[in-house]
């Protein structure tokens, strides 16, 4: 990173961290230089970017394939109802270069992958992983291993979060915390999440960002701090390197999709069975503002609870028809296939059009 002089508005506009023992100008200037990429611009991706675009550091890019759900505006606070069905990466980027003019932000509307990762990371100081599934922490992971990019993480579970720093001056890698995704993970689109959750941990995130830009302070690294906001409960766990774990040198072919189609990737309602079972798994105000004929709706959340009701059953025990889970994006349909698969079920996801 190259230091970068503050201009006379931006001494006005940092004025209280310039006054701020152990951080003062230098650490402004160190955060203006710095390129900052946020992966996800959800409900840890919101307060991430508003803080570190209000904290001053100079380049921030977002990547964010998704666009805004209604179901999204009580937790992901950048967002509005006239935002519904617009990209968040670009959503965000606009309002947040609208309130702090001085920086500069690159926008990818696209889901980071195989395919992109190396390149869109290329350049970046810092990586933030906002997003909600193993799949994508894993590309992360390796892509800034093999870069040689720190990156910070975050995650979140009803009324449970979790926060640490990776690659860090030489310091564990997130392989070397879980070295295989834990199973029976929750998911909000299922569980639900409290809604100032991802706020105290997206700004928890912000925070160890500033940190290892800034220079200052303890950073998270070798550390995993988790809370639970229902019984004020606060621990740090502290895990150690493990070296095979740093030697990456590419990224894997066989990482599991990302919860996330482009349109070649989706198959034609023609290439499903005639009798296949269509359920549109959002929820019900969604399903009753306009659906398709000829499709049931079970909303995601109810499927574990209403899986016999869903497979129908033939005596010898097995699936009775094959199943097409409709949602607007095809994340929540995709997170269907994968809850049916585990009982043996030939599953399609499928978006709305």
């Amino acid at each position: 990173m190259m230091d970068n002089k503050l201009t006379k508005t931006e001494e006005a506009y940092f004025d209280r961290h310039l006054k701020l023992a152990g951080f003062g100008r230098q650490a402004q200037e160190w955060l203006k230089a710095a390129k900052v990429l946020v992966v996800g611009a959800g409900g840890l991706g919101c307060p991430v970017l508003q803080y570190l675009a209000t904290a001053g550091v100079g380049h921030i890019g977002v990547i964010d394939h998704d666009v805004v759900s209604f179901h999204n505006l009580h937790r992901q606070v950048l967002f509005t109802p006239d935002d519904v069905g617009k990209n968040k990466a670009e959503t965000a980027a606009r309002k947040l270069a609208n309130q702090v003019p001085f920086v500069k932000f690159s926008i990818y509307m696209e889901a980071l992958s195989v395919r992109n990762a190396l390149e869109v990371m290329d350049g970046y100081d810092l990586v933030i992983d906002g997003t909600d599934n193993f799949e994508t922490r894993y590309l992360v992971n390796d892509a800034c291993v093999i870069q040689g990019i720190p990156f910070v993480s975050g995650a979140i579970d009803r009324y449970t979060g979790q926060v640490s720093v990776f690659n860090y001056q030489d310091g564990p890698t997130y392989r070397c915390l879980y070295p295989e995704a834990p199973e029976n993970c929750g998911s909000c689109s299922i569980d639900g999440v409290l809604n100032v959750l991802p706020g105290i941990v997206g700004t928890l995130m912000a925070n160890e960002a500033i940190k290892v830009l800034g220079r200052y302070g303890d950073v998270l690294s070798g550390k995993l701090l988790v809370m639970d906001v229902s019984g004020n409960g606060f621990d740090t766990f502290h895990f150690s390197p493990i070296e095979e774990n740093k030697n990456i040198h590419s990224l894997r072919v066989d990482y599991a999709p990302i919860p996330a189609y482009d349109e070649q990737e989706i198959p034609s309602a023609g290439q499903y069975p005639d009798d296949a079972l269509l359920v549109d798994v959002r929820e019900l105000w969604e399903y009753e503002e306009g659906h398709e004929d000829g499709h049931i709706n079970m909303p995601l959340h109810e499927l574990p609870q209403r899986m016999e009701e869903l497979l129908g059953l033939t005596d010898e025990g097995t699936p009775h028809r094959p199943v097409v889970f409709y949602c607007t994006t095809g994340k929540r349909s995709r997170m269907a296939v994968e809850l049916v698969k585990k009982q043996g079920v030939e599953a399609y996801a499928e978006r709305l059009e």
